[in-house]
Formats: structure tokens, sequence, C-alpha cells
């Protein structure tokens, strides 16, 4: 058996069955933890460090539940899991505004449980310093101090064992402290990737596994962070085997220091980036990578070395945990666009659904530069607001106009976000407006697919839309609502029934940073994709 074998697919060996009844689970803590948005560098929004762009973060204030030390951080479904050097489980949900990290919606976390459902909370069997999911959906968790591997379905249960095979990878090692285990684990169809604290280069500091065998190598720390110690201390992989590895150091009077390295396949090693004070650092401990469509972001976690609680302290050695959000930065020919193939096989090519299939409706095709969008006008639901949008597309109002904004919106499904089309105002184009038909109405939602009118306030609207991709109900009429805007909500007046995979190629396109004013800046398309023609559709036969 390879080692890749012996690694992603751990048989777990079952404890026998006790006379005692298991332990009962931890508990599981939730709350809505208190952040403050906080800049890499002070009064600059979008800083650049060598390829890495900050894309927003935040500062974690100290809380009952003592968050301390992340080790490790993974992105999975739209959420960031951890484990931390306590011996403890954790789920941070980031909350983002137009694709910038502003908030963490909710922390859960719980005591990670060895394979007979005893707790491993502390140090000496808890240490929990890597983390990675495997190709299989399941979890493996590295720790120090006692070093193992430990393997689980679902972190918030029970391991599901400990395989004798695993001590081959830690034996590559060869451990003899407590901190010369395994600090850095990343899993990807066909590798693992695992790395430890070491800088001496006749002690290889990392290992990769593929399905051809083990293969040993020393990654040196670029200059900037090497005189300082720096060693790799997190990694994450993209499916095709690219890994982004963290590395940290810290030089007493001299703070923090952290780099991220790109490890081609072939494990060739670029620098990304080397964070050097007067930049706002902390001691970086985790990375996770997010790789969208022509797109890939890195989330960066610190470990508050157990000094975290500031509410009992004013000393300059409190720390809070921060969470930063970087984008690599595009080649230097410009981002290019992905293609509707890339979202083919996604979620997010799912078409919308509409929520009264029995209602009157007329298909309308929108013929684009990237392939035809076929929406569903709910005519019989928001009469008026279809028959607007039917009269743009008869009177060929819509011919040459273009999809020409992106947003980027929070939730559990990413991407996600709206696109918005139209005549984008042209006096030559636009029809008188049209009076409002509120959610609260029609009977209709902003959920995935769902198509409604772009308008200044209840009243305004003409001739340009947005689609959402992904649910966002929270445009829909609010009728509890103290601000009479989102009391009217949008109107929704149909639904794209095909080609959502164009939509997400195009809430993906590439913007203009300098485009747009006041809250649309940097929402606007750098590239409009054309509306060729829109049409009413043949009827079924």
């Amino acid at each position: 058996m390879t080692w890749m074998r012996a690694l992603c697919h751990l048989v777990a060996a079952s404890a026998a069955a006790l006379a005692a009844p298991a332990p009962a689970a931890p508990p599981t803590e939730a709350f809505l933890p208190d952040t403050t948005p906080v800049q890499l560098e002070a009064g600059k929004a979008d800083t650049r460090v060598g390829e890495l762009i900050f894309r927003g973060g935040v500062e974690i204030a100290p809380d009952k539940a003592n968050i301390g030390g992340i080790s490790a951080l993974e992105w999975h479904d739209g959420t960031l899991f951890a484990v931390t050097d306590e011996g403890r489980w954790m789920e941070l949900t980031p909350g983002e505004i137009a694709g910038r990290l502003v908030d963490i919606s909710e922390v859960r976390l719980g005591t990670l449980q060895g394979a007979n459902g005893e707790s491993l909370a502390g140090k000496a069997l808890g240490d929990a310093e890597a983390l990675t999911r495997l190709p299989s959906g399941e979890w493996l968790v590295a720790f120090e101090q006692d070093h193992r591997l430990l393997r689980y379905a679902d972190l918030t249960d029970r391991a599901t064992g400990k395989d004798p095979r695993a001590d081959g990878l830690i034996a590559a090692f060869n451990p003899g402290e407590r901190n010369e285990g395994i600090e850095t684990l990343a899993a990807y169809p066909g590798g693992v990737l695992a790395c430890a604290e070491r800088v001496d280069p006749a002690r290889p500091n990392c290992l990769r596994v593929t399905e051809a065998g083990p293969r040993a190598f020393h990654l040196p720390a670029p200059d900037g962070i090497a005189e300082a110690g720096g060693v790799p201390t997190d990694a994450a992989c993209t499916a095709g085997g690219t890994c982004y590895v963290l590395l940290r150091s810290f030089t007493q009077g001299q703070g923090n220091r952290a780099a991220v390295i790109a490890l081609a396949p072939d494990d060739t090693a670029t620098t990304l980036a080397v964070l050097v004070p007067p930049l706002l650092l902390d001691n970086f401990e985790g990375l996770a990578v997010r790789a969208e469509p022509g797109r890939t972001f890195l989330y960066l976690v610190s470990d508050d070395n157990d000094r975290n609680n500031c509410a009992r302290t004013k000393a300059p050695t409190c720390q809070r945990t921060l969470l930063y959000k970087f984008e690599i930065a595009p080649p230097s020919a410009g981002p290019v666009a992905p293609a509707p193939a890339a979202f083919a096989a996604a979620p997010v090519a799912r078409p919308g659904v509409r929520p009264h299939p029995e209602a009157a409706s007329v298909a309308v095709v929108l013929e684009t530069a990237l392939g035809p969008v076929t929406i569903t006008l709910e005519t019989a639901r928001a009469p008026v607001t279809a028959a607007n949008f039917l009269r743009y597309v008869d009177e060929k109002r819509l011919d040459g106009t273009t999809f020409y904004r992106a947003m980027d919106l929070g939730g559990a499904r990413q991407p996600s976000g709206l696109v918005q089309g139209g005549a984008r105002g042209d006096p030559k184009r636009a029809l008188p407006p049209i009076a409002h038909e509120p959610t609260s109405q029609t009977g209709l939602t902003h959920t995935h697919g769902a198509v409604s009118m772009a308008m200044n306030a209840p009243g305004t609207a003409t001739g340009d839309f947005f689609v959402m991709v992904e649910d966002q109900t929270g445009f829909d009429a609010d009728l509890q609502a103290s601000d009479p805007a989102w009391a009217a909500g949008y109107a929704v007046f149909g639904y794209v029934t095909g080609g959502m995979d164009i939509i997400a190629a195009i809430l993906a396109a590439p913007r203009d940073a300098e485009a747009g004013e006041g809250v649309m800046k940097g929402q606007m398309i750098a590239k409009p994709v054309t509306i060729l023609t829109a049409r009413r559709a043949a009827p079924a036969p």
C-alpha cells in the first residue's frame, strides 16, 4: 500500500466496547462574538503586499468562551473550521460585504473527543496543531506532545480511531521534542502535504505524499522572515495540488512576522508575500484557501498565546484574535473572466425555482456574449413589473445593453451575490418609471435565480434589473422595518430557469476597482457582458 493510501484511506480501529456507558458528548457553545473591523495598514482599505491584496479583517474580542490558541484553519462550504492547542474544534461564520470580511456572525466550539468519547481538553492530550479535510469528507487532526493523527467523520463527534499506519507519517519527522511533530497538514485529491516547525536544512521540514510515494524536502523561509527563524505553521491546498504555506516568526522587540509561499505540485516554491511591521500583525498560525473560478482567497488567523483576555488586563501583552482575508492578485496580464463551463457542475449553476409554478408566465431568452439566459416572467403574480420588462423586450430596448455590475454578498453558499444589467439609465432606452409591486403583494421572493427591479426608491424602476445568486431574502419587503425603503423591499418579477452558469460567471468577472460611485465603487464589471438580443422564447410544444 502506498503512503498516499496509508494516509488518505485510514481505517479506524474501533475500540473494544466498554462495560460502562460511553461518556456524554461535550457540550457545544454557540455565540455572537464581539468583533471590530481592522486594517492591515492604517488608512488603507486594500493594501497590497507582494501578490496578496488585503480584503478585510476583524479583531475578535475576548469572550466568556475564551477562544484561545487557534492552531489551524480550513475553509469548507462557506465556513471556517479550526482547532486549538487546548483540544477544541471551532466553526467561524464569516460576515462579508461586497467581498470584504467585516464580521464574524457566529462562533461554535466544543471539545475534541477521543475514540472512546473521552475529552481531549488540555495541552497534554489535546494539543491540536493541524487540521485538514480529506477528499472523503472526513477530517484529520494532528496532535503534538502526544504525537498522533486522529480521524473524524464529524469534528463534533468522537474520533473514529487512530490507525497504526499514520505512525509512518509521524516517524518521517522523527519528533524528539513535544513541539517537533506535525504542524501543518493539507490534503487534496491525489496527495497530502505535511510540515514541521524546523529551520535546519539538514532535517527536511516538509513531506508531500502522492501515489508516486513520499517526497521529503526542506522549505526555507524567504528573506524578511528567515533571519527571524521563520517556520511553517499551516497550509492549505487547491484541488489541483497547489498548496499555500504559512510561515511565522517572533523576535523579542521586533514583534511578529509572517510569510505565504505557493508550492506548485512539483514543490517549486514562490513567495507570495512577506508581512512585517508596521503592518498590523500577530502570531498567525492558521491558513485556509478558498478557491473560486477565476479568484483565489486566503484567510489567516492568529493564535492569542493564552493572553487574549483584554477585559481583565490592559497590559501591553494583551492580545486578541485576528482574522484576515486576502486575495491572490491576478497575473500581470490582468484577470481573466472565468467561462460558464467552470460553474457547470457547481451547485450555483442550478436553475431558479418558481415559488408558484402553476401561475401564468412568459419565458424570455437573453442571448448574451457568454451564452443564453432564460428568464421566466411572473406575468400573473407581478403583472405590472413583468409587462414592463416585456415591453423592453418587444421594443428591442435591451438589445446591445450589458450586465455591468456585480456585487458579492454573504451567505452559507458561495459564490453569492447579484449581477445587474439593463438600460443603465440611458434616456434613449428608458421608459417611464413603473408602480412598485412589493413581494408582500406578489408572494414572490429573492431566492436563487430571482430577477428583480433595480431602483433608487419604490416607484422609480425603469429598465434595469438584477439577478440573485443564492438566496438573498433580505431584499424582500419587510413590513416590520422602520426604514420605508426596506419595508417596501425590491420587486421580484421572474426567475432564471436556464443559464445560471452564465450568471455565476458574470458575478465572478473582473471588476474595475475605481469605477462606480458611493457604495457601488469597485462593483462595476471591467468588461461588461453584452446582451446581444432579448426575445420571447418560442412556446413549448
